[in-house]
């Protein structure tokens, strides 16, 4: 019998706290939506963290039962105690996986473990988002067609300046004709 996969989810967890039009989306935070559904895909085990936690909610013990760790920061990177971010990176190099998301580009661990400035193109105008499957066998893309439209998404774009990736599994395009490398991977 295959073992499940032991995903942490965190959060800062501040614009559910603070916008009203996010606490109706998600009132129990993004990361217990992501939680959820990863959850319900079956073969998961999922918790999950957030910044205002002892520790953001990343404990010693936590992180020793994270395979998946993935991250979901906007606001408040700069909250983010640098001994954390140390301990998130040593247990990444150590074979921890990584996942981080959407804004999370600007967070401490990403930037330490990419070693660039993580800077890119952006602007919210609620465009349409193709992200276009690169790499059909790839784990991360099981179930996926040839791409994911999301009708109204903040644009990304290039410039990202970010270490050239070992597999690119998405790349999106925006209406405004915009591309952005945004299913990036190092192994």
């Amino acid at each position: 019998m295959a073992k499940n996969i032991k995903v942490t989810i965190w959060n800062e967890f501040r614009h559910e706290k603070s916008n009203e039009a996010v606490m109706k989306l998600y009132p129990d935070g993004m990361h217990a939506v992501i939680a959820k559904f990863l959850t319900e895909a079956g073969g998961i085990d999922t918790c999950t963290a957030t910044l205002d936690e002892p520790e953001h909610g990343l404990t010693e013990e936590v992180l020793n039962n994270t395979d998946v760790l993935i991250w979901w920061g906007h606001v408040a990177h700069g909250e983010v105690a640098d001994e954390i971010v140390t301990r998130v990176q040593q247990r990444v190099l150590a074979g921890m996986g990584l996942i981080v998301l959407h804004s999370g580009h600007f967070s401490k661990i990403f930037k330490r473990m990419l070693g660039t400035n993580c800077s890119l193109l952006w602007r919210e105008i609620a465009e349409k988002e193709r992200l276009w499957n690169l790499e059909p066998g790839h784990p991360i893309t099981e179930g996926i067609g040839d791409y994911i439209e999301l009708p109204n998404a903040e644009m990304y774009g290039e410039r990202f300046d970010i270490p050239t990736p070992d597999k690119l599994i998405f790349v999106s395009w925006f209406e405004g004709g915009e591309v952005f490398r945004s299913g990036c991977c190092w192994e």
